[in-house]
């Protein structure tokens, strides 16, 4: 990959400790998801798995090469970075943590709805329809910031904005078959992933 620049340790352990927080937020998901009463699945597109292993690659390309610790734990430059990627991270945490809530029993990783589904508009999702591909693109940029790997947000960015958008693209299918003229006003009134802009 592309040239890295010398990380602190404080860095890498506040992007741990966000990690921390944002797998107990995915399993926590994941244990409401199993929680919530049984339904048969509506609409479903089960394409939008090779979209979230893509997703995946460029997340990986983010952080991939050495990373080499050489500044001082106490040292301005380390202590700056390890900021930055906490507050990026308990951002990622926070943003997935409540943009699962809000979904509540209709959180699932392949794009699909249940004959239950109701659309959900409320929480972040009043301000973007995407919240979750927001929250993770944020753990992607913590990460290449932590390992000294930044540059290499100059292939993962592109790779994990394709991915993003050709999921959303998948989802927007399936949401719109179910949801028809309400999906259509909401989309019409919230921007994908940037209140205002796209």
């Amino acid at each position: 990959m592309f040239a890295h620049y010398p990380v602190g340790l404080p860095g890498l352990i506040a992007f741990g400790v966000g990690g921390v927080l944002f797998v107990g937020a995915l399993f926590a998901a994941w244990l409401r998801g199993r929680q919530a009463p049984k339904a048969a699945d509506g609409q479903r597109d089960r394409r939008s798995i090779l979209w979230i292993a893509l997703q995946g690659v460029g997340i990986g390309i983010a952080g991939a090469g050495r990373v080499k610790v050489d500044i001082a734990p106490d040292a301005y430059f380390a202590l700056t970075q390890a900021a930055i990627v906490f507050i990026l991270m308990l951002s990622a945490a926070v943003l997935f943590d409540r943009s699962s809530r809000a979904m509540g029993k209709n959180w699932a990783l392949v794009a699909r709805t249940r004959d239950d589904a109701t659309l959900v508009t409320g929480g972040p999702f009043a301000f973007v329809r995407n919240p979750i591909y927001v929250a993770l693109a944020l753990f992607m940029i913590a990460m290449a910031i932590a390992y000294g790997r930044a540059a290499n947000l100059l292939i993962a960015f592109p790779v994990y904005a394709f991915a993003t958008w050709m999921r959303v693209a998948s989802e927007e299918k399936v949401l719109r078959a179910e949801f028809g003229a309400a999906y259509d006003a909401y989309a019409a009134r919230v921007a994908r992933f940037i209140p205002g802009i796209i």
